[in-house]
Parts: C-alpha cells; structure tokens; sequence
C-alpha cells in the first residue's frame, strides 16, 4: 500500500471533473463517470479499512516538500478516527448520487467532484497549511451549488453562508501563521506540520487563549455551535439537495474533525481547562435546536435544526474527556450523518414531486409511496435513538460520558432525548401516516436507483445498531492515545 492511495482518493475526482470540464462530454456522461469515479475510490477506501492496523497512530504516511523555504509539507495520514469519516463519505457519495441522478447539470456534477476532493483532503492534511488549503478549497464548489442550484433566496444565502466561513476561516488562517512564526522563533526554521507545531513551548498563556479562540471559531462556525448558527436556516431551506446532503451529514462533522485533530494536541491544558464549558454549550444546543425543530412547520428547517440539535450532542462527548464520551461521539458523527443525510435526500424527493414543504399541507404519503415511508422510518428511528438502530449505540454511550464527566450534565442530557421523540414523532405521524384530505396524489414511491441508493444507508443503521463491535475495535486505540498519550489522561 505504497503508492500513495490517499492522494488517489483525493486527486482523482479533481481530475475527473478538469477532465470532464475540458471535454465536450454532456451531463449524463459526466454523471456516469462522476458515479465511476465514487464506486473507484469506495474500493479504494475498502482497502486502506482492510490494510489498517489497529494502531492510534497516524498510518499511509505521504510526506513531500511542497514550499520548502516556509517549511509547508505535502503531508498526509490518517488515523481510527478519520478512518471512520473516510469509511461514512466512501459510502454516502455514490448513495447521493444515485438519487440525484436525473435533472442535473454538468456543472452539478463538476462541483459535487470537486468537493469530495476538498473534503478528503482536508480529512488527510496532516500539515497545517495544506490542511487550510483543501478546508477553503472545499467551500467554493458549495457557493457554486447553493448559489446556482438552489431555492427561494439563494443568493442572499450563498452570501450569508460565505461571509460566514469567509471569516471564520480567516481567523483560523491567523492562527495557523502565528504558530509557524512562533515555532520559526522556537527552534530557528520553518513548519508548519501538526507534529512539529505541537512542540512549541514559547507561547505564553495569553497568547495560546486567542489561538484556541481562532480555531475555535472557525470550526463552531462549520459544526455550527450556538451562537454560530445563524447561517444555518436559510442555507438549509434554500440548498439543493445535494448541497444540503453534503452540508448537513459530512462538511459539518469535519468541524467536529477539526476540534479533534488540531485543537486538541495544540492545546491540551487548554482543551480540558475549557471542556466544561463546551460540555454544558453542546447540552445547551441539543435542548435549544431541539425545541427550535419542534416549533417548525416546515419540513426543511426542522430537519435542520434536528442536525444542529445532534451535532452539539457530538460536541458534548468529544469534551468529556472519558473513551464512553468519545467513541459515541465518533459513532454518532457516522450515525447521524446516514440518518440524515438519508432524510435529507428523502425529503428532497418529497419536495420534488409536490413542492410542498409545509408539515401540515402533507399526510397520506404512507398509501402512496410505502417504499418511501419504510426508509423514512428507519432514519427517523435512528435519529430518535431506538435500541437496535446506531443512534441508539451512539446517544447511550455520550451520555455514559457526559455522567462520568458531571453527574449533571448526565441527567439533562439523557432528558433532552425526550425532545428529538417529540418533533421527530409528531412530524412523521402528520406528514406521513396520516390521511389527512390533502392532495399528495403526485407523490411517487422510490424507483429501483434510489432503493439501491438508500439501501446502504439502512443496512449500516441496523448493523451498527446490533452489532457495532465492529465499529469500535478499529478506533478504540485511536481513542486511547487521545486521552492518554495527547490530554494525559490516566482514569478514563
């Protein structure tokens, strides 16, 4: 495994969308390869699982001189825990494109390319620089799409969400050089590398408070955290559905990712000094998000504050500082990004077929599309945390965590639960089950492509749910050197 797969799965796509941008090739050709392109690299990703050994250090090393005056590598790695991020967009993109199959553009499926390959490579930068490369270079395919493709308001959200990013990122960039100068002064040459930046001993108390507070932001911006939500509803209502599909089940958890892999080992007196308050703003974004999604009406912006809800939940056990909190987080990044990343794309189907979003101009669509309304279930169920289904593994562990970090944040955290049954419930039984006169006769069930597309997604959250041992012994080392080799801590 030597001949730098990582930087397979992360240029090939890029290359077949230059490719396909160059070529007088039409849109379903495009989509045809850009399908290729996603089952090629999920064989890809399958062999980096199979060849990973169960190890929490980093593994597929690609090291090359990229700018050597400054020091800035072409480095990559990666470890259990971006395994399993690898592992969820390997599965998720070819299930995304098979339900946007029809009606879409060359430059749809250009821009969707170009974000996969913006998205593994911020997933593999193992270089701070590099890292903050591929984390913009991301971002500007989903203007394109939003701002294009999109609904109602597009452009002033494709604005608002850029601004957004725009500054959040500049922050973090802030932060990035500061550090370089800082370990330039240390040690009398240039780096930027993740290994070498967690060396610096020179930075005084104050100093490391406004770099935290730049990575932080910038990835509270991406998750988003409260107070930095306010991008979320129009982006989310006014998306494609592919583009809220990427925002919602991978783009947010790379803020997720971002917290652990940078601000994490950077700053590790300052991650536990901090933990509390981040504990008790993701406890209070689950019950804020959660009663905003059951105030909603309309179907989009409850699904959208239903992730919002879920993504402080991650944030609550990635700061508990004990391995229970941990791995569900981990597995509750996976776990709600296929219950979501399910629904979203359900209810883009939805959306298509009666142009309706509103919850109580619905009902009925269980006689009409049962195939539909079984796989709908099955995302809601996961969402809900039933026993049997991965949320249910990932939700129980989290508050395992969140009791071993404060017997407090345990109690409210395992009565917020309640809130997701409420609206997820009440939603499911008027738009769904429930006959209630309103026309939904254009309502169609799933055609064979999205089955296929949809089934992956469905098999994973029973599997995961009754078996997930298979799950944890892959990143449960990865876990470990977390606490013990990076925050030192003993007790977990």
């Amino acid at each position: 495994m030597d001949f730098g797969i990582l930087s397979v799965i992360i240029f090939l796509p890029m290359f077949v969308a230059f490719s396909m941008l160059i070529l007088p090739i039409g849109a379903k050709g495009t989509r045809n390869f850009a399908f290729l392109t996603s089952i090629i690299i999920f064989i890809l990703v399958g062999l980096v699982y199979y060849n990973f050994e169960l190890s929490g250090y980093m593994q597929f090393r690609e090291h090359h001189t990229w700018i050597s005056t400054y020091g800035i590598y072409y480095s990559l790695g990666i470890d259990g825990f971006s395994l399993i991020i690898l592992m969820l967009i390997a599965t998720l993109i070819p299930s995304a494109y098979l339900w946007l199959w029809d009606g879409r553009t060359k430059g749809y499926w250009i821009s969707m390319m170009l974000i996969q390959t913006g998205i593994t490579g911020t997933l593999f930068s193992q270089d701070l620089i590099l890292f903050y490369f591929f984390w913009e270079a991301m971002l500007l395919p989903v203007f394109m799409i939003i701002g294009m493709f999109g609904t109602g308001n597009r452009v002033f959200s494709t604005i608002k969400i850029t601004v957004y990013t725009i500054m959040g990122s500049l922050f973090m960039l802030i932060s990035i050089l500061y550090l370089g100068v800082a370990f330039f002064n240390n040690y009398g040459f240039w780096s930027f590398a993740l290994n070498d930046i967690v060396q610096i001993t020179n930075l005084s108390r104050t100093e490391e408070l406004w770099l935290f507070a730049g990575f932080m932001i910038a990835f509270a911006i991406k998750i988003p955290l409260f107070p930095f939500h306010t991008w979320l509803l129009e982006t989310y209502s006014n998306s494609p559905t592919g583009g809220v599909f990427l925002l919602s089940s991978i783009m947010a958890k790379l803020g997720v990712y971002g917290i652990v892999r940078f601000v994490m080992p950077i700053f590790p007196e300052l991650y536990k000094e901090f933990a509390p308050y981040f504990v008790w703003i993701g406890i209070f974004g689950l019950i804020y998000f959660g009663i905003a999604a059951l105030m909603q009406i309309n179907i989009k912006k409850m699904f959208a504050y239903s992730s919002a809800s879920h993504l402080g939940f991650i944030v609550t056990g990635i700061f508990s500082l004990n391995a229970y909190g941990m791995t569900g987080a981990a597995f509750l990044i996976i776990a709600h990004a296929m219950a979501t990343g399910g629904l979203f794309l359900l209810v883009g189907k939805m959306e298509y077929n009666l142009g309706i979003k509103a919850i109580p101009a619905l009902g009925g669509i269980a006689k009409k599309a049962p195939i539909f309304t079984v796989f709908f279930g099955i995302m809601l169920l996961s969402i809900v945390g039933l026993p049997g289904t991965n949320g249910f593994v990932s939700e129980f562990l989290i508050i395992l965590g969140a009791f071993g970090f404060s017997p407090s944040a345990g109690v409210v955290s395992a009565s917020t639960v309640l809130i997701a049954a409420s609206f997820m419930f009440w939603m499911f039984q008027k738009a769904i089950l429930s006959d209630s006169g309103n026309d939904v006769s254009q309502m169609k069930d799933l055609n064979f492509k999205e089955i296929i597309g949809m089934l992956p997604l469905a098999f994973l959250i029973i599997a995961m749910g009754i078996y997930p041992d298979w799950f944890f012994y892959k990143i449960e080392p990865t876990i470990q050197h977390y606490l013990i080799d990076i925050l030192e801590i003993r007790n977990y």
